[in-house]
C-alpha cells in the first residue's frame, strides 16, 4: 500500500515556481531523480510523500514558505493531465470542476481521500489532505487551492468567481502573502480545505469550450477509470475505504458494507471466500499505513496513533513492535535498516 502518487505534469509547476522565485530547479530535480525521461514519460508518477518532500526542500532552496502558492499560480491546465484538458473543453464552470474532480485519480490518487466538489448554499471545490499539518503538507494545500483558483480564473475569464478559501491548518507566519494569490482574505482553522464559488456564475460559459472534444475526452477518461477500477479485488477495496475511513477512529464492519452498497453478512462471506477476515484487513492496513507515515512522513507519532485509531502512542508502539520488532522510532532513523 502506498499513501498516493502524483504525476510528474506537477514537477513542471514546483520547477516553474523555483525559477520565478530566482533559483535554478535543476540541483533539487537531480537530487530527486526527476530527469528527462520521467518527465517524458506521460504515464510517471511520484509518489505524494517525495512530493511533499522535494516542496520542503524547494522552499529551503528558495528561502520562500510560499512556494506552494507561487507553485499554483506557475500551474497551466496540462499539468492536470487529461482531466485538465477534459475540463477546459467542458461546456461551463459546473461541468469543469465535476470534472476535475471525478477524473482526479488520473492524475493523482491520494488513498487517504479523494477531491470532491459540491452544490450546498455554495458552489464548493474541496481539496482532501492529511492533518495534522506541518511543512510539509501545508504546502501541497498551497499548491492545490492556488493552481484550482488560477485554473478557474484562466478557464472562465472572471477574476471575481472565488468568493471565499476556507484553509483547514491554523494562519502560517506567511499568511500575509495569501492575498497576492487569492482575490479574498483566506479563512484558516476551517473544516475543510476548500473553494468557494459564487453560484450565479456555475453557468458560465468556458473560453475554450467545445462539444465534440469534451464528449471524447469524457468517454476516455471514463474508459480510463474502468480501467483502473477492474480486477480489484473485495479485500482490495475493503482496504481502500478502510484506509480513507481511519482518521481517528477505527472503522466497524458495518460502515465499511455501507459504502459498498451490500450488507455486513454478505461482506463477510465474500471476503471468506477470498480467504481473508475483516480484522485481517483491518490489521494489515493499519500496519502498511504505520509503515508510511513513519518512514515517509514527518507526522510525530503521537499524530501517527491518532490517525490510526490507536487509544494511545504507547500502545501504537507495541503494536508497530509487534508488526516490525522495531521501535517506530528506530524504524523512521533506519528505514531500510
Amino acid at each position: 500500500m502506498k499513501l498516493g502518487d502524483i504525476s510528474t505534469h506537477h514537477i513542471d509547476a514546483l520547477a516553474a515556481a523555483i525559477r520565478a522565485l530566482g533559483k535554478d530547479p535543476t540541483p533539487l530535480l537531480l537530487q530527486y531523480q526527476i530527469d528527462d525521461e520521467l518527465m517524458a514519460n506521460p504515464d510517471a508518477r511520484i509518489s505524494i510523500p517525495r512530493l511533499m518532500h522535494m516542496g520542503h526542500s524547494a522552499i529551503q532552496l528558495t528561502g520562500h514558505p510560499e512556494l506552494g502558492l507561487e507553485m499554483g499560480r506557475c500551474a497551466n491546465i496540462q499539468n492536470l493531465g487529461l482531466p485538465g484538458l477534459t475540463a477546459m473543453a467542458a461546456p461551463d464552470l459546473r461541468t469543469a470542476m465535476e470534472a476535475i474532480t471525478r477524473y482526479e485519480p488520473l492524475s493523482s490518487v491520494n488513498i487517504r481521500g479523494q477531491s470532491s466538489y459540491l452544490e450546498q448554499d455554495e458552489a464548493l471545490l474541496r481539496f482532501y489532505s492529511i492533518a495534522p499539518y506541518n511543512d510539509y503538507n501545508r504546502f501541497v494545500v498551497d499548491s492545490v487551492l492556488s493552481m484550482w483558483s488560477q485554473l478557474l480564473v484562466w478557464l472562465s475569464g472572471k477574476r471575481d468567481l472565488v468568493k471565499r478559501v476556507d484553509i483547514e491548518f491554523e494562519a502560517p507566519h506567511y499568511q500575509a502573502r495569501y492575498r497576492d494569490y487569492f482575490n479574498c482574505e483566506p479563512l484558516f482553522g476551517q473544516p475543510y480545505n476548500q473553494l468557494a464559488i459564487s453560484p450565479q456564475l456555475l453557468d458560465s460559459p468556458l473560453r475554450f469550450s467545445n462539444a465534440a472534444n469534451f464528449s471524447y475526452l469524457s468517454e476516455l477518461c471514463e474508459q480510463k477509470l474502468a480501467q483502473m477500477r477492474r480486477g480489484r479485488s473485495l479485500q482490495a477495496r475493503v482496504a481502500e475505504i478502510l484506509a480513507s475511513a481511519l482518521h481517528g477512529n477505527t472503522p466497524c464492519i458495518g460502515e465499511v458494507a455501507a459504502k459498498l452498497a451490500m450488507p455486513s453478512w454478505t461482506l463477510r462471506r465474500k471476503l471468506q471466500d477470498e480467504g481473508v477476515t475483516f480484522q485481517q484487513i483491518l490489521g494489515e492496513t493499519k500496519r502498511d499505513l504505520a509503515l508510511i507515515y513513519v518512514e515517509d512522513t514527518a507526522l510525530s507519532l503521537g499524530e501517527i496513533a491518532y490517525l490510526l485509531g490507536f487509544s494511545s502512542p504507547e500502545a501504537f508502539q507495541r503494536a508497530f513492535k509487534r508488526w516490525t520488532d522495531r521501535t517506530p522510532g528506530d524504524y523512521r532513523r533506519q528505514p531500510t535498516g
